[in-house]
């Protein structure tokens, strides 16, 4: 059993059509199953003028489109996004050759209350599965694509409540820790499709089978991308954990156009929680208050939560990095940047982000575990000196205090050193300099 298993029949029983898996794979309100099935024959003889008859044969005239409730104008969107994305693939742009289908997607972006063309979730989640799978290529590879994202959805749809609790606590609630380790569980499905995607897509297929499917087009004057998986909302756990106070401009940038293909709820969220304090800086403004050796049981439990996400977190984006390395690449790679927009440089820019963040929080740890003093029962004594001519036992209290200081100096300096120059593995910090990292930015 998988965590679609678990998860999927709670999110299917909710008021949210957008939820209703089921009843969108199952609708087909424009009748495309035939003509959507002989796609990927058409695209692989680049049969434009085929391509073009197909998307003007599907475009529903106006009181059908009126007539279309969220779940099937869901559908409608989907079946219509294939074809978008087969046409832009052979160098022509979809509305200027059929732009009867306009006036169609604005209606029907604006009845689901999403971009006017297919997304991720249209080309993955809503897809039909088996016989009716709406596919560009037809290839195994491009369903198991498919599948790697499908799987994600519903940890995606638990860790948006899980995350939504989590703002609303602080470290030395129980539930902090409890909440985070939830929101682990879900994230841990982003690691296990990308496994997947690693065992069963090649990097040759996505660059140069797939990848060019997934172009933007041209929506009266305004250029919308295609089904990346980039539009994956990760950033969905990325907000509340770490990126709500301690981002970078680039990464905030790239999140502003990104948000816009998500679901309405999910833009709702961002909304709601962006600029809030992070929960990476509420544990180290705790932290910062606490002056005994070791953290309180409750606010280590909250540390070493906050890490294991983060380090899932680091887990997942360190192996994106690889795959993306791979497809675009000289050898490779047709275009500079990723399908949801992204040059490299910036998923190595986020991954640092989260390693950053990851780093401040493992420190904490090192606290939580530092050795408290002994009894003085059980120290051993010190050496009396032998005594020394007049004036000695002054001059030797004098030197002892200048030794001690500059110990208390030397200490001192080594741990601004550490602070200032992160590692992804640096000698632990005292709790003096975790709360001097909250104004810490990363730019790439």
């Amino acid at each position: 059993m998988t965590l679609y298993d678990l998860v999927a029949p709670a999110i299917e029983a909710r008021c949210e059509p957008r939820y209703r898996i089921s009843g969108i794979r199952a609708a087909d309100p424009l009748g495309a199953d035939a003509i959507l099935a002989a796609v990927p024959a058409m695209n692989r003889d680049a049969d434009v003028p085929a391509l073009t008859v197909a998307l003007r044969a599907l475009v529903p005239d106006a009181d059908r489109t009126a007539s279309l409730g969220v779940v099937d104008a869901l559908a409608a969107v989907r079946d219509l996004g294939l074809l978008l994305g087969s046409l832009k693939r052979h160098g022509v742009e979809p509305l200027a050759a059929v732009p009867e289908a306009l006036p169609v997607l604005q209606k029907l972006g604006r009845r689901t209350g999403m971009v006017p063309r297919d997304t991720v979730h249209h080309y993955t989640t809503w897809n039909p599965l088996g016989d009716r799978q709406r596919m560009y290529t037809g290839e195994k590879m491009e369903g198991h694509l498919q599948d790697a994202v499908r799987m994600v959805f519903p940890a995606l749809v638990a860790s948006l409540d899980t995350c939504s609790e989590l703002a609303g606590l602080e470290p030395y609630d129980p539930r902090f820790a409890e909440t985070l380790d939830r929101t682990g569980e879900h994230v841990q499905a982003m690691v296990d499709s990308i496994d997947f995607t690693v065992a069963q897509v090649t990097p040759d297929f996505f660059a140069r089978g797939l990848r060019p499917y997934f172009e933007e087009i041209d929506v009266a004057g305004r250029d919308y991308l295609g089904p990346a998986a980039a539009q994956v909302p990760l950033w969905l756990v990325d907000l509340t954990l770490w990126q709500s106070d301690r981002s970078s401009p680039e990464y905030d940038a790239f999140l502003d156009d990104s948000v816009r293909y998500s679901l309405p709820s999910w833009r709702v969220f961002h909304a709601t929680h962006r600029g809030s304090t992070s929960a990476v800086s509420k544990l180290s403004a705790a932290i910062s208050w606490e002056s005994t050796p070791r953290l309180p049981p409750v606010l280590a439990a909250s540390a070493v939560s906050l890490a294991r996400v983060l380090r899932i977190l680091k887990t997942f984006r360190a192996r994106h990095i690889g795959i993306a390395r791979k497809a675009y690449s000289d050898e490779l790679r047709l275009y500079e940047a990723g399908s949801g927009g992204a040059p490299i440089a910036l998923l190595r820019s986020v991954l640092d982000l989260t390693r950053d963040n990851e780093t401040l929080v493992r420190h904490a740890n090192v606290r939580m575990h530092a050795p408290m003093a002994p009894p003085t029962s059980a120290r051993k004594p010190v050496p009396r000196p032998a005594p020394g001519p007049p004036g000695a036992k002054a001059g030797a209290k004098s030197a002892s205090a200048i030794a001690s200081a500059a110990a208390t100096a030397s200490a001192s300096a080594a741990a601004s050193t550490s602070a200032a120059t992160p590692r992804p593995a640096p000698a632990p910090m005292p709790a003096s300099a975790v709360a001097p990292l909250r104004e810490k930015r990363f730019t790439p």
